[in-house]
């Protein structure tokens, strides 16, 4: 529990007279940064009021805030009927004149019994949360210690003494002085005076109401008039008075000046904090973008936007090849080389076929022809037979290329639309769909043209240039610059066809052949895969894209991502806490 105390400076009270005007601009900085919950991204100055139950801590309190703090039912109502325990802080203003400027962190008392159906591990758990506040370098230590225990023994200096060694942080309460046994008073004045456990900030003995006085229902006020009678007239502690060690007047000073003097001390670093966590939180907000607009009037332009820009990614794409650092030529290349190689390796095994069909012709394949005059449908069906084998392979590179550039174009959308779960999934199932549509077009094409070659055609000059370019003439007794055996156009003519038609030259002419079907296939299939599966698949997808804005439900599409959107909104919160808190530093300095 916070208990925030705050003085009225117009008015008179018990505390005023020793509160210093210039201070209180300094604590409301502090407790205006806590207002703003700064605490959260970093730790600020503070007092943590730390003791073992039964310590005398709640009375201190009391008596420090003028107000009797909850208790049982009025408590229950504030945290919750439950015996366990909670880090979330309950905050409490108390406003009078009265009072002295101060907030307080009330941890729960130390135990070491679980009670009344408490968890076992309930003092494991108490510790870490004490700990939690007290290892900050930025608290200041309050330890409430009765003076009628052996104070080297109490868990709460002890925990204290384990995160401040020095005791630079610790400020200690002796409490219940009117409890001690006779003869122990000069014990409690070695305390008092740091002759047992020395500590920087030292001790301060007070005298709160105890249970016989709530019960009798003794108002504060009388019982502080109780509490200075008591150490006025105490034969070994009226001293202490004199030496401000003692009275709960004495502790609210004291504790004013040392946060007072803390805050001082803390404000360069927690300046240079704040800054220093500023620019962390802006660097991160720049990776999670800036997100979809709160107002849903603004959502529309806003969904339009990251659909053209989707949209434009993906046609440059597919106009050069290149987006940002990714090449998809660079990923297409080895496919279709991959398919060249495929290609020029079945000249072999195609040549060898034509050679086994010559050598068995006159057993197997020879009919009424007259010698020398082959059956053109033999070498028709060789080729057919080759053609059709080259189907498989052709499919199986345009499935490659099918899962690269939907692979590619997914990758666009995942980057593009990351945070919006919904759209993603829509765009997704759009590329694949259209990925599914292009392949059976492509596929229909290649039966197509494989179909084609079945023909077993090409215009006579590009078989011209074949032999032209070869050595099958010079295996002939022909002259081959012998003009009767050519037409204008030096295309053979029927004399130079027949002279050519002789038996040991068709696996040499039909290899001529094969270089010719390897020519179209092998840059055919491949402008056929780019035309259809890059080109016009990104033309489609950008007209669909375009198409999804019409009508569509821009607030489940704008949807973010659970975890993306709470991070994103838990930076700009931070964002705007840090900011505040820079400016009222600034103000304040």
């Amino acid at each position: 529990m916070i208990p925030k105390m705050k003085g009225d400076s117009q008015a008179p009270g018990a505390f005023h007279s020793h509160f210093i005007e210039s201070v209180q601009p300094l604590i409301e900085l502090i407790d205006s940064l806590r207002m703003i919950a700064i605490d959260k991204d970093i730790d600020l100055p503070s007092i943590a009021v730390v003791g073992d139950q039964s310590s005398g801590k709640s009375s201190v309190l009391e008596a420090l805030s003028g107000v009797a703090l909850p208790r049982g039912s009025a408590q229950n109502k504030l945290a919750g009927n439950t015996v366990g325990i909670c880090d979330e802080l309950i905050s409490l203003e108390i406003s009078s004149p009265d009072v002295c400027d101060l907030t307080l962190i009330d941890l729960p008392g130390i135990t070491r019994v679980p009670v009344h159906g408490q968890p076992d591990d309930i003092g494991d758990q108490i510790k870490n949360l004490i700990l939690k506040y007290i290892d900050k370098s930025e608290t200041i230590i309050l330890v409430v210690v009765p003076c009628n225990v052996d104070i080297a023994t109490t868990e709460a200096l002890r925990m204290a003494q384990d995160v401040d060694p020095d005791g630079y942080r610790t400020l200690a309460i002796l409490t219940k002085p009117d409890l001690i046994d006779r003869g122990a008073e000069s014990d409690v004045l070695n305390i008092v005076q740091g002759k047992v456990i020395p500590l920087s900030k030292g001790y301060i003995i007070v005298r709160c109401r105890g249970q016989s006085d709530i019960n009798n229902k003794i108002p504060l006020s009388k019982a502080m008039e109780v509490e200075m009678k008591f150490f006025r007239n105490h034969r070994y502690f009226s001293s202490l008075l004199n030496d401000g060690k003692a009275s709960t007047r004495c502790l609210a000073d004291n504790l004013t000046k040392e946060l007072v003097d803390h805050i001082k001390k803390s404000l360069p670093y927690l300046t240079e904090q704040i800054q220093t966590k500023l620019l962390s939180v802006q660097r991160e907000l720049k990776n999670y973008e800036q997100g979809p607009p709160v107002e849903e009037e603004l959502m529309g332009p806003f969904l339009s936007d990251i659909i053209m820009e989707f949209s434009d990614q993906i046609s440059e794409m597919s106009r050069t090849g290149h987006l940002k650092d990714k090449n998809i030529h660079a990923l297409l290349r080895p496919v279709f080389k991959k398919w060249d190689i495929y290609l020029r390796g079945t000249e072999v095994s195609f040549t060898a076929r034509v050679n086994e069909m010559i050598e068995k012709y006159n057993e197997m394949h020879r009919g009424r022809e007259l010698l020398t005059f082959s059956e053109f449908c033999e070498f028709e069906c060789v080729i057919k037979d080759h053609v059709a084998a080259l189907q498989e392979p052709a499919m199986k590179t345009l499935k490659r290329v099918r899962e690269i550039v939907q692979n590619v174009f997914r990758e666009i959308c995942y980057l593009s639309f990351d945070q919006y779960p919904a759209l993603r999934y829509i765009v997704s199932k759009m590329i694949n769909n259209i990925q599914s549509k292009q392949e059976a077009k492509v596929e229909k094409r290649i039966k197509e043209f494989i179909d084609m070659e079945k023909l077993v055609f090409t215009q006579d000059k590009v078989l011209q240039k074949k032999l032209d370019d070869s050595d099958i003439p010079q295996k002939t007794e022909m002259d081959s610059s012998d003009e009767n055996f050519y037409d204008d156009d030096t295309i053979f003519n029927s004399k130079g066809c027949a002279l050519l038609d002789s038996r040991n030259l068709v696996p040499d002419k039909l290899a001529l052949y094969h270089e010719i079907v390897y020519q179209r296939l092998t840059d055919y299939v491949p402008m056929l895969i780019i035309l259809f599966m890059l080109k016009d698949a990104a033309k489609t997808l950008r007209h669909q894209m375009l198409e999804l804005r019409n009508g569509a439900d821009v607030v489940r599409l704008l949807n973010e991502d659970s975890e993306r959107g709470r991070r994103r909104a838990d930076l700009k919160k931070r964002l705007e806490r840090l900011t505040q808190a820079q400016e009222l530093i600034s103000n304040n300095l």
